[in-house]
């Protein structure tokens, strides 16, 4: 009870109310910076000494706290950005990054060169994860279910591959991207109708929260 009681007052002097309004739902939620700087804060405090429980505990959160500042500033950076291009941007449950590139605005259809009108948005992103240069980076290719699953599987690849190059052609450091494809195997919407199909028609970059 003690240190949980250190913990919330070391969060307050550090002004980490984690609440914030998230303007595209309009919901209250817990900032991933918050989080963090708790999660640091309880382990700050578990580890010193009752004499010093409280300057370890400031000291776990200004660390744990330190990811989520990454990662949100590199969030809110990345909208900037990609606002109205078709590009989506969301946080995965570990507090990394997603974006979802449809696959109507990136390739030719059954095709896997990107296409010229999308190089502008992925010069972008690339301006991104250079500025934000400490995270590792998953590309991953995703299809319909028309067709065979062999072709399907083998475009997702290419895909997939085709945008860890540009990328890496852009700047950013090889070591931190990688990629595969899936084929038809993690549909997002049904199969069962064109709007369905066009959505699981993807490339998904994931920014991994592993710092």
């Amino acid at each position: 009870m003690k240190k949980t009681l250190v913990c919330a007052s070391v969060l307050m002097s550090l002004g980490l109310g984690g609440c914030a309004i998230d303007p595209y739902t309009g919901e209250q939620k817990v900032s991933n910076t918050a989080i963090g700087a708790a999660a640091g804060a309880v382990v700050g405090a578990a580890v010193s000494s009752k004499k010093d429980r409280a300057k370890g505990a400031a000291i776990g959160a200004a660390v744990g706290g330190g990811a989520g500042y990454y990662f949100d500033y590199q969030e809110k950076l990345l909208r900037q950005k990609l606002e109205s291009t078709g590009v989506s941007v969301s946080r995965l449950e570990n507090g990394g990054i997603k974006l979802n590139m449809p696959g109507n605005i990136s390739f030719a259809s059954s095709q896997h060169d990107l296409l010229p009108s999308f190089n502008d948005v992925l010069d972008s992103v690339a301006l991104v994860l250079k500025e934000y240069s400490k995270s590792t980076i998953q590309v991953t290719g995703h299809t319909d279910s028309t067709g065979s699953f062999e072709f399907n599987q083998g475009l997702s690849e290419r895909r997939a591959a085709s945008v860890r190059d540009y990328l890496i052609g852009q700047g950013v450091a090889a070591n931190r991207l990688h990629s595969n494809g899936f084929g038809p195997r993690y549909p997002i919407a049904t199969n069962d109708t064109s709007a369905g199909r066009a959505a699981n028609r993807r490339v998904e970059i994931e920014i991994l929260n592993q710092i």
